[in-house]
């Protein structure tokens, strides 16, 4: 993305690039609900091609493109002696949209957590990009490159939309404290970075105007894709995206199914949690189905539609049959 520079007090030409500077303007007011115009601010925004390429993950990735990228293997989580996950095995393909489903309390967001850190497993192993995640912090897995978004929006309000995404994009910054007490060259540069990258994410999920306002101002609908733009500006090697849709009208779950695909078409591999089976059905490649904390199929949407396990877990079985 161009920018234009403006030397700085002490002429060393660290200025603000001007876009940023509009940026700013408009979130300085804390009641503004100004709309921006990202092509005013930088033109390269109107064009989908340069903000598709500008939002692509640029990390090195060790797995190859089809080959195993996450590997879980005897996952189990327990509380209390109770299994909410029991003995859970699967894979998932980079670049693949792998769907991960179930009725509720089948264990899917528990898999989740273990996965992203959030608990830590009782027995089983998972592996990523080639070597175990064991029992790092949640921090540090992120910083791997696994990314999530949460059942129930969690954003920080009185920030601007465009400050929350620009905080994702510190997982991947290495400014020290020195440095950014004392504002070194790879401070500013990392800061500009962010800003252009925010702006591009934002544009990317569909809500470049309201880059200015305050996320508790936004929409749900946009609050939803504002948190998917804030995990993918962590850069990341895996995208978890849990219950995305819930609380969609069916027009917003059509289009947040074109969003999944389009992130998916732009490098990233998805992990998805989804009850809205029309969704589920038209964006993976591939699903896996648990029930009561255990795997009870694995495939792709066609076999797992006509799986009778599957059918059976979500309409039950006649009392006949289950005598």
């Amino acid at each position: 993305m161009s920018r234009h520079r403006e030397p700085d007090d002490q002429g060393t030409g660290r200025g603000v690039p001007d876009h940023d500077e509009q940026i700013a303007e408009a979130v300085a007011d804390p009641s503004a609900t100004a709309i921006v115009d990202p092509a005013a601010i930088d033109p390269d925004l109107a064009d989908p091609e340069a903000v598709a390429e500008a939002v692509a993950p640029q990390r090195d990735i060790a797995t190859a493109t089809g080959e195993t990228l996450l590997e879980v293997n005897g996952l189990t989580v327990e509380f209390g002696g109770l299994a909410a996950l029991d003995d859970v095995t699967f894979d998932i393909k980079r670049g693949e949209i792998l769907g991960l489903i179930g009725p509720n309390g089948a264990g899917k967001t528990t898999c989740f957590n273990a996965i992203t850190g959030v608990y830590r497993p009782t027995r089983g192993t998972v592996t990523f990009d080639g070597a175990p995640l064991g029992k790092i912090k949640q921090h540090k897995i992120t910083r791997r490159g696994i990314a999530r978004t949460f059942q129930n929006v969690r954003l920080w309000g009185e920030m601007t939309a465009l400050e929350n995404v620009c905080v994702g994009t510190d997982a991947r910054h290495k400014t020290s404290v020195f440095g950014g007490i004392f504002r070194t060259p790879r401070h500013y540069r990392e800061e500009r970075d962010a800003v252009d990258r925010g702006m591009a994410l934002l544009e990317f999920v569909g809500i470049g105007p309201r880059a200015a306002e305050k996320a508790s101002n936004l929409p749900y609908g946009d609050q939803r894709r504002l948190e998917i733009a804030r995990a993918m500006a962590t850069e990341p090697k895996l995208l978890c995206l849990d219950e995305p849709a819930a609380g969609f009208n069916p027009s917003e779950k059509t289009a947040l199914m074109g969003l999944i695909q389009k992130i998916r078409d732009d490098g990233y591999t998805v992990l998805l949690i989804e009850h809205d089976m029309r969704l589920v059905m038209g964006v993976t490649d591939r699903i896996v189905v648990l029930e009561f904390g255990r795997k009870i199929a694995d495939g792709s949407p066609r076999e797992v539609r006509d799986n009778p396990a599957v059918v059976a877990a979500y309409l039950g079985v006649p009392d006949d049959e289950s005598a």
